[in-house]
């Protein structure tokens, strides 16, 4: 059988036409020239690489946790006004506007009481019920000693005047903020006003309540005079320290219920003064002062629950026992010294029992608020800081003015603690213009005293307005 012809498909030609007729035999086809070729360079990662960025930490939360920041060894106020100034200046103005509230329902049934009594004595003759200066008492209306009622005008008057201060001053920043003025946004102590403006109430209710209590002073509204005494000494330490924490500060609710627990131990103290109170007193108090050390020696970052106790003991093993030097020493010769003066009272007062309870807790007031100004102004010196010669005059007048109000109100000239008879023993003369006693200088005194204190406060760091808040130490 023959060949068969290949049959093509229609449209494509055969593949003898497409291939062509055959030439003559081609050389055979050459290698191509082969690139020089170089040792490879060894492969370098470099941060860009998304994949190394994944790997590696850059430690970022250091900078945001607040549990993380709030634990370096050196602090300073840019590491503690993180928050939004406005949110803390709304937080810290609840100080004034609980405290208003506070007033009002505190002071209007004390009026109605002190009223009452006044009424009973005029109605009755019964001069025993009330604790008068019967030397110096200088009648007016239906009140029996007007001086001493009068004489506390001056924390009134000069309690609004520290409110007109502060109102200037506020007004002023908030002025230079809405301008946009860096220095008054970024640079020096922030300046939130709340606790000052409710430390100018507080004054002004000192008065109204001290008044109160001297139209009839005896053993049943003894609190009346001293409370917002509590308040005041409370919110000065609150607001010293405020100004290198303004993040970490109390808030105005824990502030008062544990000031309104403070009123409650005076007046469980001034009643039921046995020695089962004194023991439970001192104890509770010095676990107190323990709870507080661990508060404020970690900045805040302290948890207070029912192991807190087990931690401070931690706390004293390795920071106090077995470590070369404290973490943070500042902090820790502070609390220190604290801890000492206050197990000192507590011991003090287990021990000898004073019949004065309530003037004992304004004592430890007074001692601890005095200790950590003492510390704010050798911290500040020691750091660098200048305190101004305005300043430095006001701390002068201010400590001339303690030393003479004190001087006269240790010259009691009455005592509820005693019979009215053993206490007219101790009624005087007057000593000023023939109308004021020992005990109105007092009030004449302590007030120009608070509000010299109260005015070195709101100046001590004036120094600082135009120091970045990087520079300017914790402490």
């Amino acid at each position: 059988m023959g060949e068969q012809p290949v049959e093509s498909k229609p449209g494509i030609p055969p593949t003898d036409q497409l291939n062509g007729p055959p030439g003559p035999p081609s050389a055979p086809p050459s290698r191509p020239a082969q690139p020089k070729s170089y040792p490879k360079p060894p492969m370098v990662h470099t941060l860009s690489d998304s994949s190394m960025e994944d790997d590696i930490d850059m430690l970022d939360d250091a900078d945001e946790d607040k549990d993380i920041y709030r634990t370096k060894t050196f602090l300073y106020v840019a590491d503690l006004a993180r928050k939004d100034h406005r949110h803390l200046s709304q937080k810290y103005n609840l100080y004034s506007w609980n405290l208003l509230t506070i007033s009002v329902f505190y002071a209007l049934p004390v009026i109605q009481l002190v009223i009452t009594y006044q009424k009973m004595l005029n109605t009755t003759g019964n001069e025993d019920i009330c604790y008068y200066n019967f030397f110096c008492a200088q009648p007016a209306g239906d009140l029996t000693a007007f001086n001493n009622v009068y004489s506390n005008i001056g924390y009134i008057m000069l309690g609004v005047l520290i409110l007109i201060l502060v109102y200037r001053r506020d007004y002023t920043h908030q002025k230079k903020v809405d301008a946009g003025d860096r220095y008054a946004i970024d640079y020096g102590i922030p300046k939130h006003f709340g606790l000052f403006y409710a430390i100018g109430i507080a004054l002004v209710m000192e008065g109204v309540m001290s008044g109160c209590y001297h139209v009839c002073p005896n053993y049943s509204n003894f609190q009346f005079d001293t409370s917002f005494m509590y308040i005041i000494g409370g919110l000065g330490m609150l607001k010293l320290y405020q100004t290198r924490h303004p993040d970490i500060n109390a808030n105005a609710y824990a502030a008062y219920a544990s000031l309104a627990i403070v009123i409650f131990v005076a007046v469980i103290g001034v009643v039921f003064g046995t020695p089962y109170f004194w023991a439970i007193f001192s104890i509770v108090y010095v676990l107190a002062i323990l709870a507080l050390t661990a508060q404020v020696y970690y900045m805040g970052r302290w948890r207070l629950d029912m192991g807190i106790f087990h931690r401070m003991y931690l706390l004293i093993r390795t920071d106090c026992l077995q470590c070369s030097k404290p973490m943070y020493w500042d902090r820790f010769v502070l609390l220190l010294v604290g801890n000492i003066i206050n197990w000192s009272l507590a011991l003090f007062g287990a021990v000898a029992q004073p019949d004065d309870f309530a003037s004992f807790m304004l004592a430890i007031f007074i001692i601890n608020f005095l200790l950590y100004f003492v510390f704010y102004i050798v911290m500040k010196l020691r750091s660098g800081e200048r305190i101004l010669w305005v300043t430095v005059g006001l701390i002068i007048i201010t400590l001339f003015c303690w030393t003479l109000a004190l001087s006269f109100f240790f010259k009691g000239v009455t005592t509820w603690e005693k019979t009215p008879a053993q206490s007219r023993l101790d009624n005087k003369a007057c000593v000023l213009m023939g109308f004021y006693d020992d005990h109105d200088i007092w009030h004449f005194t302590s007030a120009i005293s608070m509000f010299c204190s109260f005015l070195v406060l709101l100046m001590l760091d004036d120094d600082l307005d135009y120091t970045p808040r990087e520079k300017i130490p914790v402490f």
